[in-house]
This record gives structure tokens, C-alpha cells and sequence, in this order.
């Protein structure tokens, strides 16, 4: 990862609340795998440990700790602790905002995938040192709001040298960078011969070609107003032959083909699912693609919520992320998005925070972090309440005491 991993060890005791995501008999909760009265110990960044305060290991140097000279203590205080969000879907480097845009919508005005095209011109007009020093920003709010793990898709450059570079930038702050050149069409392509499909033709090709050393997947806008079913995978399955993981928007503005196709090329999410036929439903309770449901987008555009309740009674595994972008959903905050999963989606507080961790991870496809027990990182947010509850009990508090990642302090 981009953020090294702490050297030296971790206590971490005095947790009233631990939220595992680690299920056992002994533990309460259900799938929270909650322990009561708990401490958890670290080495070098990876848990080592986690059990009852009382039963904890003494920090004393060992032989085999190459650290032993560090040790950490954190004293929790009855407060409760939790894995660190995982927001596995952002699209956080970016010129300008569209705030006007905003206020338009509020006044009565749709959301259109269109708007996407003002900031791709705002984005290449800015300077590489101008981007970095707003996702420095960005990664700074999600920190200290209890996010560790974090997705980045390019997706605003849209040629091949603003993809590359987006994705370089991205990638300096997180290895799960998503190449998203399937955004929409820029404004250069609409004008010529080629269209649509020469636009897919580059990103199929020379720009997939540019970005694929510095990105972990492949994404494509499945939607109208983007990019129909075989422009689609066409971009999919070019990124995939090279190795790369497969992520799909879909089913945002209306019924369409991006879950179906994201089933069928095993993606490992597909993000949105607003509106869902009872085959994508059961198509998605048959396979091992996540619903990535992404509540500011809703908030922000007054679209029907995505009816959460009705995908996790069917099984499917579901994940919250923020879908952070100046367009529809500009906020980096998960606690706000479990409150309005709770509110809004039909989600139980438990199952909100269980999707914004555990389920962000497997949107991931990574069993590391979103959970807290042994040999996984030490990955965790304290809060300043004594149960995981409050993060949708209280919404619009502050709630997030420290962040800490890969052992280390961040926040």
C-alpha cells in the first residue's frame, strides 16, 4: 500500500464494543461478531491478537518482534471500536465542482449523466500539482472519517494522456485505482464520424494500453446517456485480457443491461442497482458480484433510493460506498451514508456498517481489511460512542474519534 505499515506493536485495550465482522459462538451480533470488554494487538501492522481485556498477551519485547523496542498503547475507554470503512467506489481526482449544478437539481432540475463533460474540461485544465494537493484533501476527509481502504477511478481525463495521468495520481495514493475511460463520450467524439464506438475503440485500446500499469480494474458506465451493453463489454473484456479486475456501473437512471453483464463477466461489483428487475436480483444472488448501493447519489439527485432490504433478503451481498464526485454525490463521509442506508434503504444499523466495511472489502475482493482478527490489518476507526449503532443514531455527528491504518495513527 501506499501508506506503510507501522513498525512496533499496538494495544489497543479498554474497548467496550469491538465490531469484528469475525463471527463465533462466543461473540454477539451475528455476522458484527461483536466482543465486549476487548482488547486487540498488533505487530508491525497486522493484528496478532484480539480477545477479552483481561486475557490480554503482555507487550513485552519478543524475540520474534523486530520492533521491540516500540510499544502503543491505546486505552479505548468503553468506547467502541470498528473496522475501518472500505469505500470501495470514489472518483476523487478532479478539477472544479459543479455546485451550480447542484443548486439546479434542487430547483427542480433532472440529473443528466451528461454533466460529467464540465469537469472533464475543468480536470484537464488543471496541473498535475493542483490534483494532488485536492486528493491529498480528499484522502485527509475520509481518514478522518474512519475510512482506510479506498477506491479510486479515473474517468475525468478521457483521452489517453489525462487517463494516464489521473490514474498515476490515483495510484500514489491507494492500489485500488479503477481505469474508467468508459465514463461517457467525450465532447471531441460526439462532433466526429467515429462517435460513440471510436471513442470505445481508444479506450479499448491505446488508452487501456497507457493506464493498465498504474490500475487494479476496469470499469464501464452501462447506462443511458453513457455507454449501451456491448460498447460496454467490449471495454470490459479488452481490461480483463490484460489482467485487470472487472467493475461495472449500472442500473442507475432505469432498468438496463449493467447487472446482467456484470454477472456475466463475474465482476466483482456492480455500483448503483437503483432500479432492479427480479432476474437482476436473483442473477445477482446467484453469483459472487457485490451491489454496491451508493445512498449520497440519491440524496443528492432525489432519485428513488435503491430498496437495500429486498437485495440482502435475497442474499446478495451488499456494500455501501460514497461514490465521492463533484457531480452527484459529493461527500466523503461513509458514517452519513450508513445513516442514510438505515433511513432511507431498509437496512438495520448493523447491516449498514457490516456493508460499509466487510462489504466494501469483498467489492473488493480482499479479505485483509473490513474485518478485525488475526492476520488481517490493523485497520480501525474508535468512536467517540459506545456502540456502533450511533453512527446511524446520531447522523451529521462527528463520531470518528482516531482512524488508524495499518497500525499507525492517521487521523
Amino acid at each position: 500500500m501506499p501508506h506503510a505499515a507501522a513498525s512496533g506493536r499496538l494495544l489497543v485495550t479498554g474497548i467496550g464494543e469491538l465490531v469484528t465482522n469475525d463471527p463465533a459462538p462466543d461473540r454477539e451480533g451475528g455476522p458484527l461478531g461483536i466482543l465486549r470488554d476487548a482488547a486487540l494487538v498488533a505487530d508491525d501492522g497486522v493484528i496478532t491478537w484480539i480477545g477479552r481485556s483481561g486475557d490480554a498477551p503482555s507487550l513485552e519485547a519478543t524475540a520474534d518482534s523486530p520492533h521491540p523496542h516500540r510499544i502503543e498503547v491505546l486505552d479505548a475507554r468503553g468506547r467502541a471500536v470498528i473496522p475501518g470503512f472500505v469505500d470501495s467506489h470514489t472518483h476523487l481526482v478532479f478539477g472544479g465542482d459543479r455546485a451550480e449544478e447542484f443548486a439546479a437539481r434542487m430547483a427542480g432540475r433532472a440529473y443528466e449523466a451528461g454533466g460529467i463533460r464540465s469537469t472533464v474540461a475543468a480536470t484537464r485544465e488543471a496541473t498535475d500539482d493542483e490534483l494532488r494537493a485536492r486528493l491529498a484533501g480528499f484522502v485527509r476527509e475520509l481518514h478522518g472519517q474512519g475510512t482506510t481502504t479506498f477506491e479510486v477511478k479515473t474517468g475525468y481525463g478521457l483521452s489517453v494522456v489525462d487517463e494516464e495521468r489521473l490514474a498515476q495520481l490515483a495510484a500514489e495514493v491507494t492500489d485500488e485505482v479503477t481505469f474508467l475511460g468508459a465514463h461517457v463520450v467525450p465532447a471531441e467524439f460526439t462532433e466526429r464520424a467515429g462517435g460513440a464506438d471510436g471513442y470505445v475503440e481508444l479506450v479499448a485500446g491505446e488508452m487501456l494500453q497507457a493506464c493498465k500499469p498504474h490500475v487494479r480494474w476496469v470499469d464501464a458506465f452501462c447506462e443511458r446517456g453513457a455507454f449501451d451493453a456491448e460498447q460496454s463489454r467490449r471495454v470490459l473484456e479488452a481490461g480483463r485480457a490484460e489482467g485487470l479486475g472487472v467493475r461495472v456501473h449500472g442500473n442507475q437512471l432505469g432498468e438496463g443491461d449493467g447487472v446482467r453483464l456484470a454477472v456475466e463477466l463475474d465482476a466483482a461489483s456492480v455500483d448503483h442497482c437503483t432500479y432492479l428487475s427480479e432476474a437482476d436480483v436473483a442473477a445477482l444472488a446467484g453469483s459472487r458480484t457485490v451491489a454496491t448501493l451508493l445512498p449520497g447519489v440519491e440524496f443528492s439527485t432525489r432519485h428513488p433510493y435503491p430498496d437495500a432490504r429486498r437485495l440482502i433478503d435475497a442474499g446478495v451481498t451488499v456494500a455501501l460506498a460514497s461514490d465521492c464526485n463533484p457531480g452527484s454525490s459529493f461527500t466523503s463521509s461513509m458514517p452519513f451514508c450508513i445513516a442514510l442506508a438505515v433511513r432511507e434503504m431498509g437496512m438495520t444499523p448493523a447491516e449498514a456498517v457490516r456493508a460499509a466495511t466487510a462489504g466494501g472489502a469483498a467489492a473488493l475482493r480482499r479479505t485483509d481489511v473490513g474485518v478485525l482478527r488475526p492476520g488481517a490489518r490493523a485497520d480501525l476507526a474508535l468512536l467517540d460512542a459506545p456502540s456502533h449503532v450511533h453512527l446511524a443514531y446520531r447522523p451529521g455527528v462527528p463520531l470518528v474519534a482516531e482512524t488508524w491504518k495499518d497500525g499507525a495513527r492517521v487521523a
